[in-house]
Order: structure tokens, then C-alpha cells, then sequence
């Protein structure tokens, strides 16, 4: 870490975001879920009033609305609010974990209270980390229906040659399945969820300001994606699935979704044509 950064980033100043909550109300809606199931390409006709929606369209619902002069120059709500503001350049959605108890249906008043759990300061291979950890409760007319714990990290824009780099490679599996996650898919994902973070849509901000080489392809868009193939592969939903970020997947790349047993559940992973990973996942069933 250099001094100057040192100098900002003062751990103990973030580490007083502990413990804060926000809280979001929102409802099923019929049309939301029609065009959620329009997005991945679902098979058969959308769920309709009181019919079951797929997990983790969770993402979609009880989202911040930060009004447009409340946003920083990422499109993200500035920070210092509910999240930390960690004085490093770049946000990404580096993993989560789900525990699941029930189902969303359509029609459905859904409560989301989120949670800081920790920050910590990590120096890695790639340079300084700040990681933000955020826990989720998803109620549905007042019963649990989901436990979610999100990591966010944050870095600086000079450590991204040396993460793409760093980047192991994947071997095949067994279960594979050619994807690609081009420009309309990630426009209509950030619209689905509320998200204005400009890596995701705005090619010239993500070249030019934060240096990557093409729109970014959002982690829950990728651990979706994972989550729907191993509830096809099994033929039921899993119970519990957490997936982690290795390296940044991009519009223009062809890359696989994967998959192998693991005893009673599923390994599963995201990796480019060149064999390089992206994410990884796993998944159980009860």
C-alpha cells in the first residue's frame, strides 16, 4: 500500500459502518416477473398471481432509489451512507452465500433488512482490498424466506492488470453449456435491479475512467446463471449455494457455465474460452 493511500483509508473510520442497517419494502409483481423470466430466456409461460417465482430474483426487489444528484460518478449511491465510504476507485460484488427457507411468489410483500457485518483491510497479491461484508434477511408476508450474506470488495484502478493476470485457469467439467452475455443482457439485468453502477452499461466510463476492456458482467448475473443450471441439472432448486468472483468477465467474452459432482451437491464455474476462470460456485441440496 502506498502512503497516500494508507493515509486514506482509514480502517478504523469504516469499521464504524458495523451494525448499520437499511431496511426496503417491495411486491411480486406479475410484471416483473414476466420480464425477469423474459431476461434469462426461461422456458414455458411467466409465473402469475400467486404462482412461485425462480430464486434469487430476490436481487431484483427492495432496492435503494438514490435520487440522481445523491449518486457518485460511478452510478452507485455515493458513499457514506449505508455502505462504507472506502476511498478506493473500484466496486465490485466479489461473493455471497444463500440459505433458502421458502419461496417468492407472485403477489408477495417482500421486507428486505440489510445489515453491515464487518470491514476489513486486506493487503493481496493484486494490492490493497477493502472488503465490505453486508448481511440480508428476505421476509415474505412476514416469514423468513431467505438468508443472504454479500462481500463486496473495493481496490484501486492500478491493481487490474495484475488481477487479470493472476487469474488461474479451469479445467473442463463435466456439464457445460457455451454462453455469451452480450450489451442488451446487461442493460436489462442493471434495469431489473435497480443498479446504476456504470460498468455495467457505459462502455466509455469503464474503458476510459476505470480502465477495463469492455462492460462488465454483473457477479450475481454470472451466480444466477450458475444457480439455474445446477436446479436443471438436479431438477429441484438448491437450498444453499454461494459463489465467489476469481476474475472480471466481459460482454465480448465466449465463456462456459460448468459443472461437477461433489459428493451430494455441485462445483460449478464460469470460465473463458481461453480456459480462464471467473467465478466459482457451489451448491447444496437438504
Amino acid at each position: 500500500m502506498t502512503g497516500e493511500t494508507q493515509a486514506r483509508l482509514d480502517i478504523a473510520h469504516l469499521r464504524g459502518w458495523i451494525g448499520r442497517e437499511e431496511i426496503g419494502a417491495d411486491l411480486v409483481s406479475e410484471d416483473l416477473a414476466r420480464k425477469y423470466h423474459a431476461t434469462f430466456d426461461t422456458p414455458g409461460p411467466a409465473p402469475k398471481a400467486g404462482e412461485v417465482v425462480p430464486r434469487l430474483i430476490h436481487f431484483c426487489l427492495a432496492q435503494p432509489a438514490a435520487p440522481m444528484a445523491a449518486l457518485g460518478p460511478d452510478g452507485h449511491p455515493a458513499r457514506g451512507g449505508f455502505l462504507p465510504p472506502v476511498p478506493l476507485q473500484r466496486r465490485m460484488w466479489a461473493g455471497g452465500t444463500f440459505a433458502f427457507h421458502g419461496d417468492l411468489r407472485v403477489g408477495d410483500a417482500v421486507r428486505r433488512i440489510s445489515r453491515i457485518r464487518d470491514v476489513v483491510h486486506k493487503e493481496g497479491r493484486t494490492g490493497t482490498l477493502c472488503f465490505v461484508t453486508v448481511e440480508h434477511r428476505i421476509e415474505a408476508n412476514g416469514s423468513l424466506v431467505l438468508e443472504e450474506r454479500q462481500d463486496i470488495v473495493y481496490r484501486g484502478v492500478e491493481t487490474a492488470a495484475s488481477a487479470a493476470k493472476a487469474a488461474p485457469a479451469a479445467e473442463p467439467g463435466p456439464h457445460r453449456r457455451p454462453m455469451t452475455a452480450q450489451a442488451p443482457l446487461l442493460f436489462r439485468y442493471s434495469a431489473l435491479t435497480f443498479n446504476g453502477h456504470r460498468i455495467h452499461y457505459d462502455r466509455r466510463y469503464v474503458t476510459e475512467v476505470e480502465g477495463y476492456p469492455g462492460l462488465i458482467v454483473h457477479g450475481p448475473l454470472q451466480a444466477a446463471m450458475l444457480y439455474y443450471l445446477a436446479s436443471e441439472l438436479r431438477g429441484v432448486p438448491p437450498d444453499r449455494f454461494s459463489f465467489r468472483g476469481v476474475s472480471p468477465l466481459f460482454d465480448d467474452d465466449d465463456f462456459a457455465l460448468e459443472a461437477a459432482e461433489d459428493g451430494g451437491g455441485l462445483k460449478l464455474w464460469t470460465a473463458k474460452r481461453d480456459r480462464q476462470l471467473c467465478m466459482t460456485a457451489e451448491a447444496q441440496w437438504a
